[in-house]
């Protein structure tokens, strides 16, 4: 004859092997979490990144325009208020008095330029007929530093002709 085994030792050894195997569920659940929360914190900031591109593309395209407005001739018709047409610094603070929310201003270089080919360029960089070129960067950081810790720069430029 054998001997059933008791059901007090049946479960006295179900209880011992789900008392080895109750902190599995609780470690996988962590690394998965770990997992997604790494992605869903990097899809945000790489949203803040696109973001902030924008901001750069735009800011260059408009103080470009802003520029090309305001050139040397732009006073004899009424149309601006610089006697000379707008500087380097007028085109910094163009963009700067129109950085949006979320975009620290610190962390923005404007340099706008005038490059000479010939003719009135040679003496007035920002006459009728020039080019003027801008460009804007900015020093983006991310806000999760585990998904990229460096700091990305963010660079924009463009280029037209001054129209008066």
């Amino acid at each position: 004859m054998t001997e059933r085994p008791r059901p007090h030792a049946v479960q006295a050894a179900t209880k011992r092997f789900l008392d080895e195997e109750a902190g599995a569920g609780l470690v996988e659940y962590a690394l998965i979490f770990m997992l997604f929360l790494t992605l869903l914190l990097g899809s945000a900031d790489f949203g803040r990144a696109l973001y902030a591109y924008h901001f750069v593309s735009n800011a260059a395209r408009e103080a470009t325009r802003w520029a090309a407005v305001n050139g040397s001739t732009c006073s004899s018709d009424g149309s601006c208020s610089f006697p000379n047409g707008a500087q380097a610094s007028d085109v910094q603070n163009f963009v700067t008095t129109h950085v949006p929310l979320g975009i620290k201003s610190s962390g923005l270089t404007v340099k706008p330029t005038w490059p000479s080919t010939a003719g009135t360029c040679l003496t007035t960089n920002n006459a009728p007929g020039c080019t003027v070129d801008v460009q804007v960067q900015y020093a983006f950081s991310f806000a999760f530093p585990f998904v990229y810790s460096k700091t990305l720069t963010l660079t924009s430029e463009s280029q037209t002709v001054i129209l008066h």
